[in-house]
């Protein structure tokens, strides 16, 4: 059973935020690519930090192409507030060019892979959130119709029969900052609650472990892994301080206390 490399909030672009994002790429080949084949690397949202500077995508898929090159066969990834926009302000446009970029053709979320019989689902948190009226601020919202094939596809006899299932989305489901959160968490509660074996998220930089909610035995936020800082204000607040919490989750066990975090910065 394959094991997951969990990361988040890369914001390549900003400042020397795309070299830091490179020391990942060769640490992760040299300490896990004599076993590459074994893993699932998940990275949940916030690839970039502008998608107006179309070129930021293409460096992040650059990284991604030597992390495939040197063994690691499944990358899965969705989108930030950031990678729709400036993350304060979301276009519509930017839907296609994430996935021109990072699947080469037009996808659905829900998102499906299934992997050495593990179920990864992918869902979009920015697909309710890019109207005229509510693409501001930093919040992010599933909407009734990818909720409802959410629901339908964990029903489905193929994901009912896999070992595991993985969701994994950029907003936080559980700490609502003001302006900053998952506006119909309490939906996917409803929909995933007791059905799934672990949710993986990011979006708040602050790398918390919230196992249990929503009968959930694994719920991670994977921090910011290259360590992007806050704004001047929000560093004076000691709750808001940043984490990178990349972490292995090793699915062949049942307890969480067998999962780990990587040191890598």
């Amino acid at each position: 059973m394959k094991r997951i490399i969990h990361m988040s909030d890369l914001h390549v672009g900003h400042e020397d935020l795309g070299d830091r994002f490179r020391t990942i790429v060769q640490h992760l080949i040299f300490e896990k690519g004599d076993k590459a084949d074994e893993y699932v690397i998940v990275i949940t949202g916030d690839l970039v930090n502008d998608a107006n500077d179309i070129k930021q995508y293409y460096e992040v898929k650059t990284g991604l192409d030597s992390l495939r090159q040197a063994g690691f066969s499944y990358i899965l990834v969705v989108p930030g507030n950031h990678d729709y926009g400036t993350g304060d302000k979301g276009d519509k446009k930017f839907v296609k060019a994430f996935k021109d970029c990072f699947f080469g053709k037009e996808i659905e979320y829900p998102k499906k892979d299934i992997i050495d019989g593990i179920a990864f689902i992918g869902l979009d948190s920015m697909a309710d959130e890019l109207h005229w009226y509510d693409r501001l601020w930093s919040q992010g919202e599933l909407g009734k119709k990818q909720l409802q094939r959410l629901e339908k596809m964990l029903k489905t006899k193929q994901v009912k029969d896999c070992k595991k299932r993985v969701v994994y989305l950029h907003h936080h489901p559980f700490d609502a900052w003001p302006l900053h959160q998952l506006k119909d968490s309490e939906g996917l509660g409803e929909v995933v609650q007791g059905k799934i074996d672990a949710i993986l998220y990011g979006h708040n930089h602050a790398g918390k472990v919230h196992n249990g909610h929503w009968e959930i035995p694994r719920c991670y936020d994977a921090g910011t892994a290259t360590l992007k800082e806050r704004n001047e204000l929000m560093q004076l607040f000691p709750w808001f301080k940043i984490k990178s919490s990349i972490r292995v989750i090793n699915l062949e066990q049942d307890e969480a206390q067998f999962d780990y975090e990587l040191p890598l910065l």
